[in-house]
């Protein structure tokens, strides 16, 4: 029998691989480590520096830059090692998930253990891959320039790429765990897309937060500008008005702020309209996890923000939005014909 359990198994695990990977790429962004590697090699990068003479030369091709000349001038060799773990840590788990994703497949192809729709599926997934690990360099060059720091919008594709690799993955994996689906109301599942869509435009949101260090302005809740800017100039007229929302720190950050509560009422709306159904209950389950994910990741976001956004919280906020993802897209599927 084709698709068996070994190939659910293979795509659950890419999903808990692309979890981890997210929070290895978050540490890596909150510790500002992504720019310690400038010499991209895919093969002959997977081994670090093994010894002080290639730390040096490492260390040296990074002070040719402009993160080390701007921002990180009084940084010495040690201190250079502390950020290069996380982002050489972070390519070596993208490499080793390629693999993970691509020997299975192969094996899985030659055995003639997949069917024709999931090898369609399959390829699918691996074009994400690879167009992910695209977007990371494309990402990393644009801090290599001028700027000692990525482009917003390189990582807010880089970072939503990995979740709809995730989702997509996830999906695949409930196509064959559950081949038989029942849909109960066309309006509740169309709800439930359209809240998914809105999720991943607060994904992206959160992107552009983080690429633009818009969580260190405006530490109050649940006005903006209440008491002290832990930053002064913060407010930065732009031209078109529409530019501020997506390159103005402030704007940046009202969007993010303002948009969780429009995830939250299209979350509750889901729950009030599938009250009085008959619910299957993986159904049900699925919405009692988005009601409950949606007031952590919530309740996550605002303690981020109110703390300036230390490590561990801003790790926490962008698993919880991880799991918000998984919870919307197991309902979807158990909603969807």
């Amino acid at each position: 029998m084709k698709d068996n359990k070994k190939v659910v198994y293979w795509l659950l695990t890419g999903c808990a691989l692309i979890f981890i990977m997210v929070i290895i790429g978050g540490i890596t962004r909150l510790t500002h480590s992504g720019l310690s590697i400038s010499d991209y090699k895919l093969i002959s990068g997977t081994l670090p520096p093994m010894n002080e003479q290639e730390w040096q030369e490492a260390f040296e091709l990074y002070k040719q830059y402009p993160e080390y000349q701007k921002l990180n001038y009084h940084f010495g060799l040690e201190e250079f090692k502390d950020i290069y773990f996380w982002e050489y840590l972070h390519r070596v788990f993208g490499r080793f998930i390629g693999i993970v994703f691509i020997v299975p497949f192969l094996y899985f192809l030659f055995t003639k253990q997949l069917s024709s729709k999931t090898i369609k599926k399959s390829i699918i997934l691996l074009f994400l891959g690879g167009f992910q690990g695209f977007l990371g360099w494309y990402m990393v060059k644009s801090g290599l320039v001028d700027q000692p720091d990525v482009s917003h919008y390189r990582l807010a594709m880089h970072l939503t790429t990995a979740f709809i690799t995730f989702a997509y993955t996830f999906w695949v994996a409930l196509d064959l765990i559950y081949p038989k689906r029942k849909q109960i109301n066309t309006k509740l599942r169309n709800l439930i897309r359209v809240a998914l869509g809105v999720l991943l435009l607060q994904i992206i949101w959160g992107a552009f937060v983080a690429g633009l260090d818009a969580g260190w302005i405006h530490n109050t809740w649940p006005l903006m500008n209440e008491g002290k800017l832990i930053h002064e100039t913060v407010y930065i007229e732009q031209n078109p008005l529409w530019r501020n929302f997506v390159e103005g720190k402030s704007g940046v950050q009202f969007v993010h702020r303002y948009m969780a509560f429009v995830v939250v009422g299209f979350i509750f709306s889901i729950w009030y309209k599938s009250r009085d159904m008959a619910l299957l209950p993986p159904q049900e389950k699925g919405i009692n996890w988005l009601i409950t994910l949606v007031f952590v990741q919530f309740l996550l976001g605002v303690f981020t923000l109110i703390y300036a956004v230390p490590v561990w919280l801003g790790v926490a906020h962008q698993v919880g939005a991880f799991f918000l993802l998984a919870a919307m897209t197991f309902t979807l599927h158990r909603f969807t014909r």
